[in-house]
C-alpha cells in the first residue's frame, strides 16, 4: 500500500519517512506523537528529520490522499460517505484552528480543533479518506497565516461549509458514486442539497425538527405548498408509521428493527445544478419501537429505496462513530502536537492510513479464527 500511497512523493528519503511514521501510528504505545514514534524506529537525530518531514517539508498530502482513497475503494467497496466532525480538545491556544466553543454533543464548553472528515463505509470496515480543518474568522488574520503556516487560499468557514467542501473534493478524485450521509442539523440544508446533487451524487442527512419543507404527498391531503416545519409534518404522518426490519451495517445475521414514516416533500432551495429543476425528497422519521420516543428526522433523494436500505444507510454514521473509537482514535489521528497547518494536515493523512492497514489487519484477524 506504501508504493502507492507515496508515488507522488519525489524523493526516496521522504518515501521512507513516511513509512517510519505510519509504523510508529501502528506500534506506538500510547500517545502517537512525533518524540515516541522516533523513539521506535532511531532516536534523536530521527525525531528532528521526523518533525521536518511533518511540519516543514514540501511534500503535498492531497496526492497522498487520493492514493489512499483510490487504494481503499479497491479493497474496501464502499456503501456509503459518510461525513463526520471529529473534536480535538487542545491545553493551549496556539495549534492552529483552536476555540473555545461550546459543543452540544459533549454538553460542555471545549478548547479544541474541529475539523470533517469523509469516510468510506463498506461491508467490513470504514476508513477516513478525507479531512478539511475548521477555520473561523479570528485564523485568518496576517499575523495568525504566518505564524501557523495557513495558506492563502485556506478561509473561515461554518462547520456545514467545511464538511461540504471536504465532500465535494473527495468527489473530484474518481471514486465510486455512493450516498453522501451526514448530520446535517443546524447547517444551511438547502445548499447543502443543492451542491451536492450538483456534483450527481445522492444523499441521506439528518435535519432539525425546525426545517421548513413543503408536503408534496397525496397520502397527507389537506397541505397545500406552504413550507412547514419538519415536527409538523411528521405529526401529520404519524399514522403513516410502519415497523421495517433491516439487516445491520456489518451485515451478518443482526436484524434491527423500528418505525418508520416516509412522506414526499420539496425543498425550498436552489434548482439543482444538475438538472435545472427542484427535485423531490423522501423525509423519513425513523424511531423505535417507543412511540414516546421522537423520532429522528431524516431527508434523502433516494425516494425510489425501500425503507430497510435507507435505515440500514442511516447506520453507517454510528458505524464510523464506532470504528473512530477502536480504528482511528487508536492510530492517534487527534494526537498532533505541532501547531502548524501543513503539519496537521500530513499527520491526519498518515494517520488515515495507519487506519486503514489497521483495519485491514483487524479483517485478516477475523477471519484467522473464524478458520481456526
Amino acid at each position: 500500500m506504501c508504493s502507492l500511497l507515496f508515488a507522488s512523493l519525489p524523493r526516496s528519503d521522504q518515501r521512507r519517512k513516511g513509512m517510519e511514521y505510519i509504523r510508529g501510528l501502528l506500534e506506538v504505545r500510547g500517545r502517537k506523537s512525533i518524540r515516541n514514534i522516533a523513539a521506535l524506529v532511531g532516536g534523536q537525530a530521527t525525531e528532528q528529520s521526523l518533525h521536518h518531514f511533518i511540519s516543514d517539508s514540501s511534500w503535498e498530502w492531497v496526492p497522498v490522499r487520493r492514493a489512499l482513497a483510490r487504494y481503499a475503494v479497491s479493497v474496501v467497496p464502499p456503501q456509503a460517505w459518510v461525513v463526520r466532525p471529529m473534536v480535538i480538545p487542545k491545553a493551549g491556544r496556539h495549534s492552529v484552528g483552536v476555540e473555545r466553543r461550546f459543543f452540544p454533543e459533549h454538553g460542555q464548553m471545549l478548547n479544541a480543533q474541529q475539523a470533517v472528515g469523509v469516510w468510506a463505509v463498506g461491508e467490513e470496515m470504514c476508513v477516513p479518506v478525507n479531512w478539511r480543518l475548521q477555520l473561523s474568522p479570528g485564523w485568518i488574520t496576517e499575523d495568525r497565516r504566518r505564524r501557523a503556516s495557513i495558506p492563502d487560499d485556506a478561509c473561515a468557514e461554518s462547520l456545514g461549509e467545511c464538511a461540504v467542501r471536504a465532500c465535494l473534493e473527495t468527489a473530484t478524485w474518481g471514486l465510486p458514486s455512493r450516498p453522501v450521509v451526514m448530520d446535517a442539523r443546524g447547517w444551511d440544508v438547502a445548499s447543502i442539497v443543492s451542491r451536492i446533487q450538483g456534483r450527481g451524487m445522492p444523499l441521506l442527512l439528518r435535519v432539525d425538527e425546525s426545517l421548513r419543507l413543503s408536503v408534496a404527498d397525496p397520502a397527507l391531503p389537506g397541505f397545500d405548498a406552504t413550507p412547514r416545519p419538519v415536527r409538523q409534518i411528521m405529526s401529520a404522518g404519524r399514522a403513516l408509521r410502519r415497523p421495517v426490519l433491516w439487516p445491520g451495517v456489518s451485515g451478518g445475521t443482526v436484524m434491527r428493527s423500528g418505525l418508520v414514516s416516509a412522506v414526499r416533500v420539496t425543498l425550498h432551495a436552489p434548482r439543482s445544478r444538475r438538472t435545472g429543476r427542484r427535485s423531490d425528497l423522501l423525509l423519513l422519521g425513523a424511531g423505535n419501537h417507543d412511540r414516546r420516543r421522537p423520532p429522528e428526522v431524516w431527508l434523502t433523494d433516494l425516494t425510489s429505496a425501500p425503507p430497510a436500505f435507507l435505515m440500514r444507510l442511516r447506520e453507517t454514521v454510528r458505524r464510523v462513530d464506532e470504528d473512530f473509537a477502536r480504528g482511528a482514535d487508536r492510530v492517534g489521528i487527534r494526537d498532533f502536537a505541532g501547531r502548524s497547518y501543513r503539519g496537521w494536515h500530513r499527520h491526519v493523512t498518515l494517520a488515515s492510513a495507519a487506519s486503514l492497514l489497521a483495519a485491514l489487519g483487524d479483517a485478516d484477524d477475523r477471519a484467522l479464527d473464524y478458520a481456526s
